[in-house]
């Protein structure tokens, strides 16, 4: 490894490890930033690269930086390589796309997190998996093997939220622009680690890294503060009567 290549990985280690979120003033907590005050012709190579999205050379600052999907899984690999520890929920979980023989546990989970009349099937979820597996993100215990939770979706260039999302996994349109977030589920036993959040926030990096603009959900009406907090906002009482229940349309811009 040479020098650059040497000051490269360090500065992308830093830029990592000095993440933060700015929600109030960006309104998209997702989009972890970092200060970057290190060497900036390094600064310039991991932005050419594709690792990070330097702000600098956008909007003419030099305070911060955002890390893309890859820098951020090259980053992890360069702090592994180092023996140095990552954030807890990373060294405890991996966060991957599920796998068509998962189904069963992926439903198994939606049982206990939902209501029967609001969960989904295992039939509609084997049927959604196999169209839309591009959506799902899993957090798989490394310890055991068990998913712990999970987000799923499907695109569509559609702008509201309506019930048929949940039913017709064939409304899933890989092109499409918005991601209609259709759960979020975590295990009790592995609820208050910021686990749910980390889920949301990935999956919204990744969904923008397709180049997606928005993604939607619907949800009761007292957890509509938690997601605001998550950077979503309220469109208010939701047309959608899923469950025979009343929900809120929340959005947020990618």
């Amino acid at each position: 490894m040479n020098r650059n290549e040497a000051i490269e990985n360090l500065t992308l280690a830093l830029l990592y490890l000095t993440r933060f979120n700015d929600s109030e003033r960006y309104h998209a907590p997702f989009n972890e930033m970092a200060w970057k005050n290190y060497d900036y012709d390094a600064i310039d190579r991991l932005d050419a690269e594709g690792l990070i999205n330097d702000i600098r050379t956008r909007h003419g600052r030099g305070k911060y930086a955002y890390l893309t999907e890859a820098g951020r899984e090259k980053a992890r690999k360069i702090l592994d390589d180092l023996g140095i520890v990552d954030k807890d929920l990373y060294q405890r979980f991996e966060f991957r796309s599920i796998r068509q023989e998962e189904a069963d546990e992926a439903a198994d989970i939606e049982a206990v997190c939902f209501p029967p009349n609001e969960a989904c099937s295992l039939q509609r979820m084997k049927e959604r998996i196999a169209a839309a597996s591009d959506t799902f993100l899993v957090a798989v215990d490394r310890e055991n093997g068990k998913i712990a939770g999970f987000i799923n979706g499907i695109a569509t260039d559609e702008m509201r939220f309506r019930d048929e999302f949940f039913t017709d996994a064939s409304l899933h349109n890989p092109e499409g622009n918005v991601l209609m977030i259709l759960g979020l589920d975590v295990l009790p036993e592995y609820r208050g680690q910021g686990l749910g959040r980390e889920l949301v926030y990935s999956c919204c990096r990744r969904e923008q890294n397709k180049g997606r603009r928005m993604a939607m959900l619907t949800c009761h009406g007292k957890l509509v503060k938690m997601y605001k907090r998550m950077g979503f906002a309220d469109y208010g009482e939701s047309g959608s009567t899923w469950g025979g229940e009343k929900w809120h349309e929340m959005y947020c811009l990618l």
